[in-house]
């Protein structure tokens, strides 16, 4: 099966990718996977991309692409794939359709961790870090027994720059505006398939295995 994993910061993508890839047996491919696998390897493509990579540039389209396109041919891939992080704009959606049909398949699902931005803007403005040892909390999930104190070594606990309000709504508004017309893409073609990322992450997975059972 071939799919597409879909969600804004904080819905809880990296884990459901984990279960899907221990249950289906199918490849997880993220964009900086597949750009340090082309790198390590020493492909034309690898080293084009490393080069933009070094200046801290945006690596082009085209060049992404590629890496793409030679990924998704690997026997690995016979059986399916989970893409994650990419496509990221329409052009990118539009060229992984013609790479899909240069192989004879199709996205069976684009699947989409649906999660309102109230949710999303507790969960990523609650985590806090000791530091001193490092230790992580957060506010509602995982809270410290003191107050700003560290349960392991009673150091100070603080909250990082990228995660205070301000930084987090701009993180989230700028992925809305970037995800929105992707998914009006896929659904389209009707590809997407919302999941509930509001339930418990055990329930989350129940969905998404009720969605993929069917086709497995």
């Amino acid at each position: 099966m071939n799919l597409v994993l879909m969600g804004l910061p904080g819905a809880g993508k990296g884990t459901q990718a984990e279960r899907i890839v221990e249950n289906y047996h199918i490849p997880h491919i993220s964009t900086g996977d597949m750009f340090r696998a082309a790198i390590k390897e020493g492909t034309e493509l690898g080293l084009k991309a490393k080069s933009f990579m070094d200046k801290g540039e945006l690596v082009p389209d085209e060049v992404t692409i590629g890496i793409v396109r030679e990924r998704l041919g690997k026997s690995d891939c016979e059986k399916g794939f989970l893409l994650d992080g990419f496509p990221r704009t329409v052009a990118q959606a539009a060229a992984l359709e013609d790479i899909t049909a240069e192989l004879n398949r199709q996205i069976d699902f684009v699947i989409n961790i649906d999660v309102d931005k109230d949710i999303l803007m507790e969960r990523l403005t609650g985590r806090r870090i000791c530091k001193a040892c490092g230790s992580t909390y957060h506010l509602v999930f995982n809270p410290p027994a003191k107050e700003d104190t560290c349960d392991r070594c009673g150091g100070d606990l603080y909250q990082r720059a990228d995660d205070n309000a301000e930084t987090v709504q701009n993180r989230l508004d700028v992925n809305l505006k970037q995800t929105q017309p992707l998914l009006d893409f896929y659904e389209e073609k009707g590809y997407v398939r919302n999941i509930n990322g509001q339930q418990d992450i055990n329930k989350v997975f129940e969905d998404i295995d009720v969605l993929l059972g069917a086709v497995r």
